[in-house]
């Protein structure tokens, strides 16, 4: 069974750091992307940040500059370091990941959640 850990939120004043890590465990053939969501109260889930097999990371526009998401392909782990929080970066966020098992072909995986509380 594949399985993805978030691990890294907590609560934190504006201006401050945080760094998440996601790790994918599990019968993994290949990964094709990984990428952090992130959901709010009374709002839809959001695209936060992706990268691709290739490396190249893609950010929504209210991060950038301030978030970075990076991975390290042989322990299949997924980070986001967040500088400069700001209360608007309230949510649970949440690990995704496009892989393939050695028994079935590509789908989608996602972690329990971790929660980020930015709060003066």
């Amino acid at each position: 069974q594949v399985q993805l850990v978030e691990s890294g939120g907590g609560l934190v004043q504006p201006g401050a750091s945080l760094t998440l890590s996601c790790v994918a465990s599990g019968s993994i053939f290949s990964i094709n992307a990984m990428g952090w969501y992130r959901q709010a109260p009374g709002k839809q889930r959001e695209l936060v940040a992706v990268i691709l097999s290739g490396g190249s990371p893609t950010y929504r526009n209210s991060v950038k500059g301030r978030f970075t998401i990076s991975r390290d392909i042989p322990k299949n782990t997924l980070y986001l370091q967040m500088n400069s929080l700001k209360p608007e970066d309230t949510a649970v966020y949440y690990c995704n990941a496009a892989l393939t098992t050695w028994s079935t072909s590509a789908r989608e995986y996602w972690g329990q959640g971790t929660q980020v509380t930015v709060s003066s």
